[in-house]
């Protein structure tokens, strides 16, 4: 039986948990996440979880966040004026938006805090600075 190595295009079913055991992704109900092993496709923690491993295998991988999504950055927040936010956006917290980087790049930011003058956006991916759980089953392998 074939195992898994650097090259191969894996396909995986998979349930990604926080350590208190929210479900943040999960692949139920869709088609398996497919991916090239070592090219960077997904997360470094869970791609080099897959080497050595057949199909048909199940894995429960810990990932910490440095191998997930990295530790959470502060010069990913920013401040903006509330005077800059159009009337229609109904501020909260957790609330998703997207800015624009001066060449016209979108980049999705949170509303981190809201304050009396400013409100803070974090731009920081919603899980950095968080250690992962994936409970992974092999479905299939193609050989580079």
């Amino acid at each position: 039986m074939s195992t898994v190595k650097q090259g191969d295009t894996v396909h995986i079913h998979y349930t990604g948990t926080l350590k208190d055991g929210t479900v943040f992704d999960s692949s139920e109900g869709r088609d398996p996440l497919a991916f090239e092993v070592g090219s960077g496709m997904i997360i470094p923690g869970l791609d080099e979880a897959m080497p050595g491993l057949a199909v048909g295998d199940t894995k429960r991988v810990e990932i910490p966040s440095e191998k997930a999504y990295g530790p959470v950055n502060d010069a990913n927040k920013q401040d903006v004026p509330r005077s800059e936010f159009p009337d229609n956006i109904p501020l909260e917290e957790g609330l998703q938006l997207q800015m624009q980087t001066p060449d016209g790049q979108a980049v999705p930011v949170t509303v981190a805090e809201i304050k009396e003058e400013a409100v803070t956006l974090d731009a920081n991916h919603p899980l950095a600075g968080k250690d992962l759980i994936f409970d992974i089953e092999v479905t299939a392998i193609k050989a580079e």
